[in-house]
């Protein structure tokens, strides 16, 4: 078998760029400028299709200042707990961005990029080269449908 270096086998690991949605909207009202918009880079985000949306640690979410929601119940596999939902997490990526809500993680835990994200981007798991890959949007071809 090949060397895996850095990658865990059968894992995707990608790195997202996530954006305080309400700074942007701030910055476009001219209530604070561009360069007051909060930001962050996260690296080796685990790609998860058992995550159903956007998790993040607690000090992400701090960074990016990011407004409480609402408390919810869900499934671990430690079973059911609470956590907290956040709103207004932009992620980009591959020239494409979205603004989803996010679960927040305990402090340590590593964030994970969940199906809702995934699909509402268009993008695609690429398990033979343990990537993410765009799915086309064009005016001849495109993973958006409207049936």
């Amino acid at each position: 078998m090949p060397n895996q270096s850095n990658k865990e086998m059968g894992k995707v690991f990608t790195s997202l760029t996530l954006i305080n949605r309400a700074d942007q909207i701030r910055a476009e009202d001219g209530n604070i400028s561009p360069d007051q918009i909060r930001s962050i880079i996260l690296n080796n985000v685990l790609v998860d299709t058992g995550a159903t949306t956007l998790c993040l640690p607690q000090d992400a979410i701090a960074q990016l200042g990011l407004k409480l929601l609402k408390e919810v119940d869900v499934a671990t596999a430690m079973g059911i707990g609470k956590a907290r939902v956040f709103r207004d997490a932009t992620i980009s990526m591959f020239g494409r961005e979205g603004t989803f809500e996010c679960l927040e993680l305990p402090e340590s835990g590593d964030a994970l990029l969940g199906v809702i994200p995934l699909e509402s981007l268009g993008l695609e798991i690429d398990l033979q080269n343990q990537t993410l890959k765009p799915l086309p949007i064009s005016p001849t071809e495109t993973y958006l449908t409207i049936l």
